[in-house]
């Protein structure tokens, strides 16, 4: 049993391009608090963070880049071709990773936790999981996957795979295999199954998320719901419909997206008017998809539809809420101010978790909108 009263923790891994952080998502989408352990290796190093002066002791100040932060491509040049300084790395990192997590899980309101890293067998993380999940993939799966969303050449993509420890090991201790041969519907299908089969209390509950309702003032009532594999075909009818085909989606796309994030549907009187695709990655929220229909009023269908994210955010600890909008919804600056939400560029967010999030997702010319959502932070100094 895990060490966290009150918890069950499973402990999930596999090697590269395997597909750890779809099957992390699909548990968040069933129910999990889910933890990426290998994201906050970065954090425990970043400017302010307990490992950040430990590591420049260690290897020098010449890591530093002109914003102050470790340089990551010059730290991962030095380790990956030096044994000896990457178990001084691990030595520093890895008890501050573990504290953090810990701390997360305590704080995770809900029962079931998911860990994803990709060394979890060969720390102290296993010792907290009640049960080991161990993606498996066929190698030319892994080798397809690293060449599609990596560049990489064959040579390249096999050199990373053989690179790791050997992926029998890691089935061998695990309580739960999920093959991923990349079909969604398979997937999900295996995840689902395996979570009333493990999880203690599921096996007869139902996982659809409740809706939240709100009076929307003029007319009928607003509600939201949580998306589901099942309306894979409304959300991309209604994004592609709001979009104006600024994003065309299919249901096929919406599967595929499952795997990276989640959606929020809004109705109006029973009917769809609106949808937000986010995620939270990282401790950081990224709404990327927020459309709404012109007729219906821009202040309560926004307002209904942030704040419900926002609050299945904070259930998931985020610290911040980043929301790239199309340019007519990024027009109502009072609405966002109302909100709470300013306009920023990803250089001014100070985090470099946050700043590195915000990079990732705006488009050129895009808008950035900013709000923090708590102020006690994992993996600050103590």
């Amino acid at each position: 049993m895990s060490n966290v009263p009150g918890k069950f923790v499973i402990g999930l891994t596999g090697n590269i391009a395997t597909g750890k952080s779809v099957v992390r998502r699909m548990l968040e989408h069933l129910g999990a608090y889910t933890i990426d352990a290998d994201a906050l290796t970065h954090r425990a190093y970043a400017k302010g963070a307990p490992g950040y002066q430990k590591v420049l002791d260690q290897f020098g100040k010449w890591l530093v880049d002109k914003d102050g932060e470790i340089d990551r491509a010059k730290l991962g040049n030095l380790v990956f071709n030096d044994s000896e300084a990457m178990n001084q790395l691990e030595t520093i990192v890895h008890p501050l990773v573990v504290q953090a997590v810990e701390m997360l899980i305590k704080r995770a309101a809900q029962p079931v936790v998911a860990v994803e890293a990709i060394k979890l067998l060969e720390g102290n993380l296993r010792k907290m999981c009640d049960s080991i999940w161990v993606t498996n993939a066929p190698e030319e799966v892994q080798v397809e996957r690293l060449m599609r969303k990596r560049n990489l050449t064959r040579e390249q993509a096999l050199e990373r795979i053989h690179a790791q420890s050997a992926q029998s090991a890691k089935v061998a201790a695990a309580n739960i295999v999920i093959t991923n041969t990349g079909s969604y519907d398979d997937l999900w299908k295996q995840v689902s199954a395996a979570w009333k089969e493990v999880v203690p209390g599921v096996q007869h509950t139902d996982t659809e998320s409740t809706i939240t309702r709100i009076p929307a003032q003029t007319s009928g009532e607003f509600a939201v719901k949580r998306g589901k594999p099942k309306h894979s075909s409304t959300i991309a009818e209604l994004v592609t419909k709001l979009s104006k085909g600024a994003r065309s989606m299919s249901a096929d796309n919406v599967m595929e997206s499952f795997g990276e994030k989640a959606y929020m549907l809004l109705q109006l009187d029973g009917k769809f008017v609106g949808v937000a695709g986010w995620q939270v990655e990282n401790l950081v929220t990224r709404t990327t998809d927020l459309f709404i229909e012109e007729h219906v009023n821009p202040q309560k269908a926004l307002e209904t539809l942030i704040k419900e994210v926002e609050r299945a955010s904070t259930e998931l600890q985020s610290e911040a809420s980043l929301i790239f909008p199309l340019k007519e919804l990024a027009a109502q600056e009072e609405l966002w101010k109302h909100l709470g939400y300013e306009k920023r560029t990803p250089e001014t967010l100070g985090v470099q978790a946050w700043q590195e999030s915000a990079a990732e997702a705006l488009s050129a010319g895009g808008v950035l909108l900013f709000k923090q959502l708590r102020q006690d932070r994992v993996l600050r100094p103590i």
